[in-house]
């Protein structure tokens, strides 16, 4: 994804609603959402004012009935310039304002191009791996540590050339672009440290 474009994966649209993968199925699936946030009707790729709307349906879950949101949606919806509305949604006596939603989605939108402008692919090193800029520490091997539960200072420990927000950062730019297929085979240099698998163990209940 290129951070100033207005298309957005599934994987994007939950990252920067702060919702899961799961949850962004369920808008499409359900019919959540006007058609208009979507790119086109067959695809589901989202405009990215819809991530405010996601972030809103499930972030007000615990306020308001599932009808009051998607009557919200609707009614938002029909706002033309949205980047200069108050944002704020009058249905009789009920006053809802989305300021909060859109300013959080607008953080991690900010956040994500972070993550993005820090990894480099580039075929001369490590065939393409997609690595951290600066480094040739391949950016999936750091977000499995994090996934894998790896204590940060650990991690750190590791690999010494990177700092605390760029592991950060490795692990939201993974979970906006989930590895698809098997991934690439690659010989560990040498001194390496292998901290976690990409594949965890699947627990069995007694």
């Amino acid at each position: 994804m290129n951070v100033h474009s207005d298309s957005l994966t599934p994987a994007e649209a939950a990252v920067i609603a702060g919702v899961s993968v799961r949850d962004v199925h369920r808008m499409i699936d359900e019919h959540i959402l006007p058609d208009r946030f979507f790119i086109s009707a067959d695809t589901r790729s989202f405009k990215r004012q819809a991530c405010v709307f996601i972030s809103f349906y499930f972030g007000s879950a615990d306020r308001l009935t599932a009808e009051e949101r998607q009557r919200t949606i609707a009614l938002a919806s029909k706002i033309r310039d949205w980047a200069k509305a108050k944002k704020v949604v009058q249905d009789d006596f009920l006053t809802i304002d989305l300021a909060s939603f859109a300013k959080r989605v607008e953080d991690r939108w900010k956040r994500l191009g972070e993550a993005r402008a820090q990894v480099v692919v580039d075929p001369e090193i490590l065939g393409g791996t997609p690595i951290i800029r600066g480094t040739r520490v391949p950016v999936y091997d750091v977000a499995a540590s994090v996934v894998a539960g790896i204590s940060m200072e650990r991690i750190l420990a590791s690999y010494p050339s990177l700092n605390h927000e760029q592991v950060e950062l490795a692990g939201l730019y993974v979970e906006a672009n989930p590895q698809r297929g098997r991934p690439r085979q690659r010989s560990v240099p040498a001194g390496a440290v292998v901290l976690a698998k990409r594949r965890k163990p699947v627990s069995r209940s007694a």
